[in-house]
């Protein structure tokens, strides 16, 4: 049977639940200095939140901390939910540190509102820490936080194209009209929001040929990295 991507990911009210869940931890647990964050980046198709998936088992094993994996659809929500965003600048952070380097980094860049808006909480979950933040644009809103580790995923067309296939179970020619398509308004959406190419490797820390490697050697790759920094 044919599924849609959004299947793939875990239910928005599920992952909600356990972004509370994660506050109310976080607000009685110590606080340590800084709390990292990872952005991942990925060429349509390549596998971005199952690697968020298996860094998040990774960190909480290491941390003994839960995290909290946001992609489009979670960090929408907590932008959209006045209850979610009170919750999230009341409890998780320093607004005034997020709206610094909003005002210093991105008051000339983005001239989209809506996309203004969803960058202020990007990076005030990004300055709060023990979140993996898939897509987004991430990696280039969050570039002035010390704490940050970006990733990128990137693969040929072909296997993109097969990737998406086998996960949504679609013929290879519909993948490939997504896949084409979707990049195309994905690498549109940044440009036009940050005027940044997000496919430039300066802005990561690390970029990773998903078709090479298998996402447990990347998973085990960024989590080495972020442990030894």
């Amino acid at each position: 049977m044919t599924r849609t991507f959004d299947s793939l990911i875990p239910s928005i009210e599920q992952r909600e639940t356990a972004w509370l869940q994660l506050r109310e931890r976080l607000a009685h647990s110590p606080r340590q200095a800084t709390r990292p964050t990872i952005t991942i980046s990925r060429e349509y198709g390549c596998e971005g939140y199952p690697l968020a998936e298996l860094l998040k088992i990774r960190l909480e094993s290491a941390t003994d901390e839960p995290w909290n994996i946001f992609d489009k659809a979670l960090v929408a929500k907590v932008a959209s939910d006045d209850k979610l965003s009170s919750e999230l600048l009341t409890h998780l952070g320093d607004e005034s540190q997020a709206m610094d380097v909003l005002r210093t980094h991105f008051g000339y860049l983005t001239h989209n509102e809506a996309y203004a808006i969803l960058v202020k909480h990007l990076v005030q979950i990004a300055t709060t820490g023990n979140a993996i933040i898939v897509g987004r644009g991430a990696a280039v809103a969050c570039q002035d936080l010390k704490n940050c580790f970006h990733f990128r995923l990137e693969g040929s067309l072909a296997f993109r194209v097969a990737t998406l296939a086998r996960r949504l179970d679609i013929p290879l020619s519909e993948a490939e009209t997504i896949v084409r398509t979707q990049s195309k308004l994905r690498e549109k959406f940044i440009s036009e929001c940050l005027h940044q190419d997000i496919t430039s490797p300066h802005w990561y820390d690390a970029v990773f040929n998903n078709e090479r490697q298998s996402l447990e050697v990347i998973a085990r790759a960024a989590f080495e990295l972020i442990r030894l920094t």
